[in-house]
């Protein structure tokens, strides 16, 4: 994956059938004469699709241009998670088969797969990664303490994330069945939400950025700045196009670590829940509260957080949930059940880590 100049990311072709497949779907969703209200709706839940790019220095090699969905997070937290009971198209061989089935046997009775994830922790001031074998080590026990890692901070489970990201799943299922037309093998559910304490809602500039990402030596000349976009392992090109990085080759350098380089005194923001009582409408905290603080007075900045703080915490949630990979999606005229299961049973699992 390449970061583009202008914040959008380069997802390079795949060899045949299934680059030139992706190539035609996103085509064709976000052909400029669709005027099918299932397809126009399809676009709200995918990154928004910007064309075909190449290289000047090397026109042979294409890439899907695309939004870049992680862009307006300061630190974002990012879950890869494949959905469906097949995670092999109608047209795979059955050696290919027997290869999938055995990679995630519980893929069929789950629904869904859990690729990676990095999470964005406030107590140390870095990131936790999990690459594709942590999830296939995940049972039907241990599901839903697996994708709980995700929503936790470091100091208390984000459960105004888990809301907000339950909300836009029940969408894209909404969308699925509704539609009979597409039935999507081997894509994914992208999750991204704010990790730190201090959300932003928009993109700090490259100037003002808090942590400034440090550089591998050897990857500009002309004294040029690149930017570690935060899940993403390559990064800008030259003014003359030409991409001086290297391709990151798996999940693990996809979802790349940070450079720490800033300091950690936002550690003592606290996390906190709001409540509304019937009787006096008091705001209590919850139990994360940073452990710096019990020690001492916690109630100026308890009075600095509630000022700032909505009354809906689960509105506030700066969350964003799209589907991506779509390298084996087939026409059909029916509903596609297998992602149906899939969307179903990781909402359920969702809803689980909420209510406990």
């Amino acid at each position: 994956i390449l970061q583009h100049p202008d914040g959008t990311v380069l997802k390079q072709l795949q060899p045949p059938p299934r680059g030139p497949r992706e190539q035609e779907f996103y085509n064709k969703v976000y052909d400029s004469d669709c005027c099918d209200s299932i397809l126009l709706e399809l676009r709200e839940y995918l990154p928004q699709y910007f064309g075909v790019w190449s290289s000047p220095t090397a026109p042979n090699d294409t890439y899907l241009k695309l939004e870049d969905v992680t862009r307006k997070f300061n630190k974002p937290c990012i879950m890869d998670v494949k959905i469906g009971q097949k995670s092999y198209d109608p047209y795979a061989s059955a050696e290919k088969i027997q290869q999938q089935v055995s990679k995630y046997p519980l893929m069929e009775e789950i629904g869904f797969l859990v690729l990676g994830m990095r999470v964005y922790h406030v107590s140390s001031d870095s990131y936790e990664t999990q690459n594709q074998h942590y999830g296939r080590s995940l049972t039907k026990e241990t599901v839903k303490d697996g994708i709980s890692k995700f929503f936790h901070s470091g100091y208390c489970l984000r459960k105004d994330v888990v809301a907000a990201s339950i909300q836009k799943v029940e969408k894209i299922l909404e969308w699925f069945e509704s539609q009979t037309q597409l039935n999507f093998y081997a894509s994914s559910l992208l999750f991204v939400y704010e990790g730190s304490c201090q959300a932003t809602t928009t993109r700090l500039s490259d100037v003002t950025l808090a942590e400034k990402r440090r550089v591998p030596k050897g990857l500009l000349s002309g004294g040029d700045v690149l930017e570690y976009n935060n899940n993403i392992h390559v990064i800008n090109s030259t003014e003359n196009g030409k991409i001086e990085a290297s391709v990151g080759k798996g999940l693990s350098k996809f979802y790349a670590l940070h450079q720490k380089a800033c300091s950690k005194r936002h550690h003592s923001q606290l996390s906190l829940k709001v409540e509304n009582s019937e009787q006096d409408n008091v705001w209590k905290t919850s139990t994360c509260i940073a452990q710096e603080h019990l020690n001492g007075n916690v109630l100026p900045q308890l009075e600095k957080v509630f000022y700032h703080m909505p009354a809906e915490t689960k509105e506030s949630a700066n969350v964003e949930v799209r589907m991506i990979d779509f390298a084996h999606v087939f026409p059909s005229n029916t509903k596609d059940e297998g992602y149906i299961y899939g969307l179903k049973n990781l909402i359920t699992v969702l809803q689980n880590i909420l209510d406990n």
